[in-house]
């Protein structure tokens, strides 16, 4: 599956916070490909170069190091094209659903919903979701498939 982890994200995992974890170790061993462009991995580097974040976490800033550089060599580079500002609350998450359009992704995880889900513009093939939403639609092979969509639709 196709998805976009957002920084916060990520920044969980590196906290130890469950759901975070599972979903970046999803993405390294078990077949998700998270999708990174750049302002996506701009993002990353200027908040992991952020130590006050991190003054709780159980990795070190050469282990968050690592960590990153483990997840971007599973991670699918995807140049975006084509900006289709979405106009989202936070101008500056925009970069996530042009990023999932351009790369296909069926998943934004994040723990930003509100702000990703007040969009002018509409994707239905693109669920906005949190880790934990995410990782039961997995267990139960609840992926956001448009074609099974388009067969619920039709069929109601």
């Amino acid at each position: 599956m196709l998805i976009i982890v957002d920084t916060n994200i990520f920044v969980g995992a590196c906290l130890g916070m469950g759901a975070s974890c599972e979903v970046v170790a999803t993405c390294i061993r078990q077949g998700n490909t998270a999708l990174m462009g750049t302002a996506l991995y701009s993002e990353y580097e200027d908040v992991l170069s952020r130590a006050s974040l991190f003054k709780k976490s159980r990795l070190s800033n050469d282990e968050r190091d690592e960590l990153l550089n483990i997840f971007l060599s599973e991670c699918r580079w995807t140049r975006i094209y084509f900006g289709w500002s979405p106009n989202l609350q936070d101008e500056g998450d925009n970069h996530l659903v042009e990023l999932a359009v351009a790369g296909g992704a069926s998943h934004i995880v994040t723990r930003n919903i509100r702000d990703l889900k007040s969009t002018e513009l509409i994707f239905p093939e693109i669920s906005v979701v949190t880790p934990e939403k995410f990782l039961e639609e997995m267990r139960h092979g609840n992926s956001n498939d448009s074609t099974s969509a388009r067969r619920k639709t039709q069929t109601s």
